[in-house]
């Protein structure tokens, strides 16, 4: 334990636990179910998440401290990089580990076991509501030489199926501790950083191909305003001129539906109405600049 660490608590138990595996294994949704709060966006698409996402559940004993991270990949750009950074920061963190994995065996498998390798950690195979439970079947009895005598939890993080099991399970990994964060907290996240996921999160959802990838978001102004909307005004920045043009559309009409569907997704989230004022902007080939990425990226 480290000089900073809390001094132990009899029977209190909290502690950080990662949750890891392949792109779109379901780790944001399953976040969001442990917490019972929508804090990480979730899209139909792989390699949406970005950062590492702290939710906090709290209860009589215990406090989880659940991390959210990128899904695993060979990093090919810089961008990726650092979200691969990211996952092993989470990880150097954690207390334990909950390794995800998709029941229709999409996504690696063996980098995803090698890197909870030595590690406390639980193994889940999630989406189990898509699939027969006859073809679960393999994908479990590869994983179980890896759960070190655990089982191996069967979860619908959509549906909420199982996932009070593995919760029970992890609690018991955690470390007696007092709590980190006070008990009324849910997460270490300002509304600024959220702002821009769920902006993000609209980009994700109503454009295709390469363009939800080519993008990022920053908040250049959040102003709260006694009796009237807060005024919010924010940027997404593209690689190309020719995605400036599509994310803003003919008479600017996808701008403006990325912007309504971004603004009732803040105002549900903060629990007042907001005025939002997006504006395109190209950073050529940001992806790929370091710069760029820790100026806008992972400096919110």
């Amino acid at each position: 334990m480290s000089p900073d660490s809390p001094e132990p608590r009899p029977g209190f138990r909290a502690g950080y636990v990662a949750l890891v595996g392949a792109p779109n294994a379901g780790k944001s949704t399953l976040l969001n179910r442990l917490v019972n709060l929508p804090l990480a966006i979730v899209t139909p698409r792989p390699q949406t998440t970005r950062h590492r996402i702290l939710g906090i559940r709290n209860g009589p004993g215990y406090q989880a401290l659940f991390l959210d991270t990128p899904g695993l990949l060979d990093p090919r750009y810089r961008l990726q990089q650092l979200m691969r950074k990211e996952i092993e920061t989470a990880l150097r963190d954690a207390d334990a580990s909950v390794a995800l994995f998709d029941a229709r065996g999409r996504g690696p498998v063996a980098p995803v076991l090698e890197l909870v390798r030595g590690r406390p950690s639980l193994l889940a195979v999630n989406k189990v509501d898509l699939v027969p439970s006859r073809e679960l079947l393999p994908l479990v009895a590869r994983l179980a030489p890896s759960a070190e005598g655990r089982p191996v939890f069967l979860i619908s993080a959509l549906n909420g199926s199982g996932v009070d099991d593995l919760f029970a399970a992890v609690v018991e990994t955690l470390p007696e501790s007092e709590p980190y964060y006070p008990e009324d907290a849910v997460s270490e996240r300002n509304e600024r950083f959220y702002v821009s996921e769920f902006i993000r999160e609209a980009v994700f959802t109503r454009y295709g191909e390469e363009i939800p990838y080519a993008t990022t978001v920053t908040v250049d102004e959040f102003c709260e305003r006694e009796g009237r909307k807060d005024y919010i005004r924010a940027t997404v920045y593209v690689e190309r001129a020719s995605q400036r043009r599509i994310v803003i559309g003919a008479g600017a009409a996808a701008l403006k539906r990325v912007g309504t569907a971004a603004r009732r997704r803040i105002e549900r989230f903060l629990g007042r109405p907001v005025f939002l004022e997006l504006r395109v902007k190209v950073a050529q080939d940001w992806r790929s600049s370091d710069p760029f990425i820790r100026e806008n990226v992972y400096r919110q």
